[in-house]
């Protein structure tokens, strides 16, 4: 997100023809509350929402059909199937991550393996234009990068020399930027606050899907005590609605959060109203030894629901998903039906039905979702145009008159913020 805004803050700056830089943000708008760290900094940092541009507000490709569209895909190289058509329409990509070859547009492509595209963004516009920087891009670019690279903490490794050197020149040249201390934990904090969501937003907000021969199962990760969870007025009606809306058979929920002594609390919920799935899931599930999960039956008086306390804190998503997919074999060998590999899809920011999942492939791109293989710290923020296209739930809002008056209240922005920094 960071990085498309500032690139295009930079294009527009520098750039001397007609033409209109618009940041792009690949989710709907009614997503953004899920993305906890990315709305607590844009109020931080006083860029109002509603400047904001949303996939699902504007449409590319009749842009693209009328000759009034050049793409640069950011943070990313892949443009979903649904959006193939737009390949054409790419001119550059700007990516940190390896190429995949065979998926990557033929274009101008800049590619560097650094731990944030921010890093990136930041070098092309001190090369190019630093007298255009202001404290508010800086800022930006700066909380960024330190949240892409856990803070630059050189024992996980994310950030490089690169990393480094610009995120110094911009405290260089900014001095009075938050502390790198305080702005990571203030991003990690309003990541996992789940204080103001739905229950349907905490369960989408993390979340992986199995779907296999028919049963299709949702994996959530929640950051909080799974008895507060509970405690949620209207659970099982929320988690009826969730699952009929979506075609889940299952839902698991998996909490995780940290006790007075700072250690992991890992619990597990599953909730099914088919009661022979869902004793075969249990049942598997109670008896895993490669890994066991120490799993201790929690009382519950709600209805469909099972849950655990998990003993094994070790067991992140990433190594229960084998077990889940073994608990299916077991329920598919039961019902005398061959069983196979089960598909695992990201589904951390579209939800998409049965017929979706099988043609997704790998066009969906992980969001919001992040194992906790890794330390629990906010993912990258999403930049522009990297997922499922989000149109089908409507025509656009936006027309192209639109978004020439929206780039002008950005420009209007920009001057009054830099006025009053300035005083």
């Amino acid at each position: 997100m960071v990085s498309a805004l500032a690139l295009a803050f930079y294009l527009a700056k520098t750039t001397q023809a007609g033409d209109v830089f618009v940041p792009v943000l690949n989710i709907k708008r009614s997503e953004l509350p899920l993305r906890g760290d990315s709305v607590f900094f844009l109020q931080k940092i006083h860029i109002p929402e509603s400047l904001l541009i949303f996939r699902d507000e504007i449409d590319l490709h009749a842009l693209h059909q009328a000759g009034q569209l050049t793409l640069i895909l950011v943070d990313h190289h892949v443009l979903p199937r649904s959006d193939a058509a737009l390949e054409e329409a790419i001119a550059e990509v700007l990516d940190h991550r390896p190429i995949e070859q065979k998926c990557c547009p033929p274009c101008r492509v800049s590619v560097e393996l650094v731990g944030s595209c921010s890093t990136l963004v930041t070098e092309r516009i001190l090369k190019g234009a630093p007298e255009i920087l202001d404290r508010q891009i800086a800022a930006l670019l700066h909380g960024t990068i330190i949240l892409d690279c856990v803070n630059m903490d050189v024992k996980i490794g994310k950030a490089t020399l690169k990393d480094f050197k610009y995120v110094e020149k911009l405290e260089a040249l900014f001095p009075d930027l938050p502390k790198r201390n305080d702005i990571f934990n203030s991003l990690q904090k309003a990541k996992f606050d789940v204080s103001g969501l739905t229950t349907e937003q905490m369960l989408r907000k993390d979340q992986k899907i199995i779907f296999r021969q028919g049963i299709k199962v949702a994996i959530s990760t929640i950051y909080m005590d799974l008895e507060a969870f509970l405690q949620r007025s209207d659970l099982i009606t929320d988690l009826h609605a969730f699952c009929q809306a979506h075609n889940y058979d299952v839902l698991v929920t998996m909490t995780i959060f940290f006790n007075t002594q700072n250690d992991p609390v890992r619990q597990l919920a599953i909730f099914c109203p088919h009661a022979a799935l869902q004793m075969t899931i249990c049942g598997v599930l109670e008896h895993a030894h490669s890994p066991s999960l120490k799993l201790t039956p929690v009382t519950s008086t709600l209805p469909n629901l099972q849950t655990y306390l998990q003993g094994n804190t070790q067991v992140s998503r990433k190594k229960f998903l084998p077990l889940l997919q073994e608990a299916l074999s077991a329920y598919f060998d039961s019902m005398t039906i061959p069983s196979g590999q089960p598909k695992t899809v990201d589904m951390s920011r579209e939800q998409v039905d049965k017929e979706e999942l099988d043609k997704a492939g790998t066009s969906l791109i992980s969001g919001l979702s992040q194992d906790e293989e890794e330390p629990p710290l906010p993912p990258t923020p999403m930049n522009s145009l990297v997922d499922e296209c989000p149109l089908d739930l409507g025509l656009p809002k936006l027309s192209p008159e639109a978004i020439f008056e929206k780039c002008s209240q950005i420009s209007l922005s920009q001057s009054t913020t830099a006025s009053l920094s300035k005083k």
